[in-house]
This record gives structure tokens, sequence and C-alpha cells, in this order.
């Protein structure tokens, strides 16, 4: 055998190949935006999808609000009535 074989086999056996290892080991790392996490800069950096995305949101949030008051103001209405109708009938127990 030739020394330089020698060597070279000697030099794999000390210090096996970091290359293969390194793929083998190594996690997938992926893009910032494709794990689903948030943008870095927020809403107000978003492009115009995400802004209008952002919109559409408050807007059925705000509309379901309206409706939930709506329907406590109905209920409260109600509830004064009855209140109203009970003072009538016993106006001494004020």
């Amino acid at each position: 055998m030739s020394r330089s074989l020698t060597v070279a086999r000697t030099l794999r056996a000390i210090r096996p190949t970091t290359q293969t290892a390194r793929f083998s080991i190594t996690a997938r790392s992926m893009a910032g935006g494709d794990t689903g996490a948030p943008r870095s800069g927020g809403a107000a950096q978003g492009d115009a999808f995400t802004r209008r995305e952002q919109a559409s949101e408050d807007f059925h949030i705000r509309q379901h609000e309206a409706e939930k008051l709506k329907a406590l103001k109905e209920k409260i209405a109600a509830q004064q009535k009855q209140v109203d109708e009970l003072e009538k009938k016993n106006p001494e127990k004020k």
C-alpha cells in the first residue's frame, strides 16, 4: 500500500467526515412566515390583504357586540317595565 493511502485511511478513522453528519442531524429550517407566526412588524406593516382581513374581523366583532348591546337594552327595558307595573300595584311601598 502506498504511504498516502495509509495516511488517508488513518485520518478518516480519526476524524470522520463531518459533512455527512451535518446533513443527518440538522433540523429543517423554514422562512419566517412559513410557520404561521405573526409578522415581525405587527399588523401595521402588513400588506393590503392583511389589513383588509383585520378590518373585516373588526367589523364582525363590532357587529356582534352591537347585537349583544341591543339585546341587553331590550332586557333592561323589559325589567324596567316590570318594575313600573309593580310600583303601580303597590304605590305605598317605595
